[in-house]
């Protein structure tokens, strides 16, 4: 339907919503039927255009800010990552390592549903218990140590052979070893950091020393359990890969869109990852296309010059997305949103 002023009141005039929903499934029908205004409409393209760049041959890399691990999106995330629609994925320390905290420990773990009422002596009482809280839900200390003990042995022969990983690629030695396996209180297709081992995607985690293996890594070698950091590579040299990754999957060798970016959030774990292309073509001097789709899921405000909160159109003169890169931004939950647009993608 058009208005008085040729403006379409639907979110696609070309599509019916039944005619998408009895291709696919109910999420998507549903979405297509009811997102027509406002942050559901501006979730709906976000999700049009995703899938889109996904079928023209384009990459994606997806950012995760806050405690989307310990949130469960892996649950949903496993599935992008298995059937193809996310090939990298920039994250902070503390997503890296919680979703394989879930994997260990799920069922230990205490959810507290009206966290807002605690009192600072239950959060006392949590803590005494070794109970560390990410809002709603607490993961106990012992999962945490768990993991380190085993992270240790790996740091420790890095060191003496002399080899240089990425935190990421410890975690993935780890995981593959199967001696984790008889400890695992979940599905590991749950897990997204076991589907990217799987599918063989980089994890970049910008500012890995802020999380608790990153803690429990320079402690140890404080300590001189470890004799030094070299075996984890810097966050620069992370930069220099996620530029490296970029340059091979830009889509121009094949005719492709350039990589898509998909941001959960703001702060380290999205800005790390977007400053690829602009360091590439102001700082090395070489042509390349700017991210090809971009979309975020914040619910920062736009004050004090925050990042997290800036519009994309910003980006433009950072030299990250170009005028007429597809642009999105949803302003809500990304606990809500995130699995509404990967379900849209997956067809559920």
């Amino acid at each position: 339907m058009m208005t008085r002023a040729g403006i379409s009141t639907s979110p696609d005039p070309g599509i019916a919503a039944s005619e998408v929903g009895a291709e696919r499934g109910a999420v998507r029908g549903f979405m297509e039927h009811h997102y027509r205004h406002f942050n559901a409409r501006e979730t709906l393209g976000a999700a049009r255009a995703y899938e889109a760049h996904i079928d023209a041959g384009g990459k994606m890399l997806v950012s995760l800010a806050g405690a989307m691990s310990t949130g469960e999106l892996g649950i949903i995330l496993s599935r992008m990552i298995r059937e193809g629609k996310v090939h990298a994925i920039s994250c902070t320390g503390a997503n890296l390592e919680e979703d394989v905290f879930n994997l260990l420990g799920r069922d230990t773990y205490e959810i507290i549903g009206d966290w807002r009422a605690l009192s600072v002596r239950d959060e006392v009482d949590l803590f005494e218990r070794g109970m560390n809280r990410v809002t709603d839900t607490c993961i106990p200390e012992d999962i945490m140590r768990h993991l380190e003990a085993r992270l240790l042995e790996r740091w420790g022969e890095a060191c003496e052979q002399g080899v240089r990983k990425f935190p990421y690629e410890f975690l993935f030695d780890t995981l593959g070893s199967g001696e984790l396996d008889e400890h695992f209180q979940m599905d590991p297709k749950e897990s997204w950091m076991w589907a990217a081992m799987e599918a063989g995607i980089p994890v970049y985690s910008p500012g890995w020393e802020d999380s608790t293996t990153g803690n429990m890594f320079a402690a140890a070698v404080m300590s001189g359990v470890l004799p030094h950091h070299q075996c984890v590579k810097s966050g620069t040299e992370q930069f220099q890969a996620v530029m490296e990754w970029y340059l091979e999957n830009n889509g121009e060798k094949i005719g492709a869109p350039s990589v898509g970016f998909f941001q959960i959030g703001g702060g380290i774990a999205g800005d790390f990852a977007i400053c690829a292309v602009p360091s590439i073509i102001q700082d090395l001097k070489r042509k390349t296309p700017f991210w090809g789709y971009f979309a975020q899921i914040s619910d920062a405000e736009v004050s004090y010059g925050g990042y997290s909160g800036a519009v994309p159109n910003e980006k433009i003169t950072w030299g990250k997305l170009a005028a007429d890169t597809p642009k999105f931004l949803v302003k809500s939950d990304a606990t809500i949103v995130a699995p509404l647009i990967f379900a849209y993608v997956l067809g559920d």
